[in-house]
């Protein structure tokens, strides 16, 4: 079945915007095997990839890295490839937020050091003012 753009938009819950976008990354179809200003018509196949899309999105790959194995999805007997990619990916992913949570615990107890501190100061100077 052919669907135009605005039906496919209202299938998959995105914009025409985001589906042009995605075609002209490369991530949904062919552009090229359109004629300039020809209407766009896509296939139950593009809806399948626009969902495949958002879900590699919502775990939280990039647009680059979704461009690096949305086609292993599509490929017979190399589906597993894919998740192996993805599985890779989203470990870089642990691996760089773990390294963000220790900087982040780092700059917490300067945090309090430093309050600790200003609390001090702030304490001498009401006795002196007090006295």
């Amino acid at each position: 079945m052919s669907y135009k753009i605005g039906e496919i938009a209202k299938l998959t819950n995105l914009t025409t915007r985001t589906i042009r976008y995605y075609e002209e990354l490369g991530l949904l179809g062919n552009k090229n095997n359109r004629v300039t200003g020809q209407l766009r018509v896509f296939e139950n196949e593009d809806i399948t990839r626009l969902k495949k899309i958002q879900l590699l999105k919502e775990l939280g790959l990039t647009l680059d890295e979704i461009g690096q194995v949305i086609d292993l999805y599509f490929t017979d007997g190399r589906l597993l490839d894919g998740k192996r990619q993805v599985i890779q990916i989203l470990e870089s992913h642990i691996a760089r937020a773990e390294e963000k949570i220790n900087e982040l615990n780092t700059f917490k107890m300067e945090c309090k050091k430093n309050i600790c501190r200003i609390e001090a100061i702030i304490k001498n100077n009401e006795d002196k003012f007090e006295k």
